[in-house]
């Protein structure tokens, strides 16, 4: 076969490629993931075209979608699987996929970044059924989950930089004034989890915290709350615990989460 020839159907089949890649992604974009169901201040979806549209109570969320919460936002979304993602404010939080059908298992997916700030994920029936297809990913970790009631925070590098967590002044929770060592926090509230990334691992029970500052430094459990506050308006803890449970207390550990 000529060289000529050969190049150009290499490139044509590059071209069909990526046609069908931008299909498969447009295809995605825009599904109904979910709905808000609780609102504290304004709440912003920029879509998967660039557009940023105002969220209210009932307003629908799409795969593609960044969610971004205002400074005094608290964002309550319930997924179609009856899961539900609680946002706390100043976050940004991606919908990359989102689906579930009652009678295809198989076509389960659920990924999603937390690039900054903080939730508390309340596993619903696609997590239970299909854990491997739930993915939530985080600068310092990915997240995978079954079963379990969990808070995530994200410090963005570039905030102030202290000494890595450690002992309060009290028995009590570190002070929330103070400002904390970027990295990913997570605190488990239902079930168990397991922390992992290419520099180590650590499991974490009901009730416990831990951190990992970045991929390159293992995840570490911390003897005291770290402070981080999490506390949504009550009306926000109808179906889900509430900021009593975020300060330690918590349901026993029946179920399981694993942090890739």
């Amino acid at each position: 076969m000529p060289k000529k020839h050969f190049a150009t159907k290499v490139a044509a089949k590059a071209l069909l490629w990526l046609a069908l890649t931008c299909a498969v992604a447009h295809a995605w974009a825009g599904q109904v993931a979910g709905t808000v169901t609780q609102l504290s201040g304004p709440l912003m979806a920029k879509k998967a075209d660039g557009k940023v549209k105002i969220l209210a109570v009932k307003s629908e969320v799409e795969q593609g979608d960044t969610l971004l919460t205002e400074k005094e936002t608290y964002a309550l979304i319930k997924l179609i699987d009856n899961s539900e993602i609680t946002l706390k404010p100043n976050t940004s939080f991606v919908i990359e996929q989102f689906s579930y059908t009652a009678e295809q298992p198989d076509g389960d997916h659920a990924i999603f970044s937390l690039l900054k700030g903080g939730l508390r994920s309340v596993t619903g029936l696609l997590g239970k059924r299909n854990k491997e297809r739930f993915e939530m990913k985080t600068p310092a970790a990915t997240i995978g989950i079954r079963g379990t009631t969990f808070i995530a925070t994200v410090i963005p590098p570039g905030s102030l930089s202290l000494p890595a967590p450690g002992p309060g002044p009290g028995p009590g929770p570190v002070p929330a004034s103070q400002p904390r060592v970027p990295g990913l926090y997570v605190q488990v509230l239902d079930g168990l989890i397991h922390v992992t990334n290419p520099a180590g691992a650590q499991n974490f029970s009901a009730g416990q915290f831990g951190f990992t500052p970045n991929f390159r430094q293992p995840p570490v459990p911390l003897p005291v709350n770290p402070g981080i506050p999490f506390t949504p308006p009550p009306v926000f803890s109808s179906s889900s615990p509430g900021p009593s449970s975020a300060a330690g207390g918590s349901k026993p550990a029946t179920v399981d989460c694993v942090v890739r």
